[in-house]
């Protein structure tokens, strides 16, 4: 790969999975157009919710595997298949910093999806829970609902610790 070429695809993995806020807003319109974005080879096959998964699958890839050393796993993660209060909170305001999930740590940054309707958050989050093996509960646009509400003045991404200690309801 040349130079500019990889230079171009850095671009687009930090807009897409980790810009700070204010760069991540203007970059991103809505999930439509984030979506079709998204490089082919990322894009899920098919399934309930699979639409609304393509913005996370620029990271966390179409197979949930994320990538090593960058990006987590959704498939098998303690998150995904845990309360639904934490991965609500984390799509709606970002995670920074050192994050353990199946056993590797990884210490990056993942944007905030607030700009997107509960709609949309709940069945990114439905898809994941439902893909690779998964087995978290179901999330409704109403719980994504009372989570917006829970941590609407939080103005910074989630730390693990952080998280942990978040009235999330």
């Amino acid at each position: 790969m040349s130079r500019s070429t990889m230079s171009v695809v850095s671009v687009f993995v930090l807009v897409a999975c980790g810009a700070p806020k204010e760069q991540h807003a203007a970059t991103k319109p809505d999930a439509s157009a984030a979506a079709a974005s998204a490089p082919t080879s990322t894009t899920p096959a098919s399934g309930p919710g699979a639409d609304a998964y393509q913005i996370c699958s620029t990271c966390h890839q179409a197979s949930g595997e994320g990538l090593p050393n960058a990006f987590p796993p959704l498939a098998g993660s303690e998150v995904v298949n845990g309360p639904v209060e934490p991965h609500i909170a984390i799509v709606l305001k970002g995670l920074t910093g050192p994050v353990t999930v199946k056993g590797q740590t990884f210490n990056g940054a993942m944007a905030p999806w607030e700009s997107l309707s509960d709609e949309q958050i709940a069945a990114a989050i439905n898809y994941e829970r439902a893909s690779w093996g998964n087995s978290g509960k179901s999330v409704t646009a109403q719980d994504v609902a009372a989570v917006r509400a829970a941590v609407t003045s939080r103005a910074t991404a989630w730390t693990a610790d952080d998280l942990k200690k978040a009235k999330l309801r």
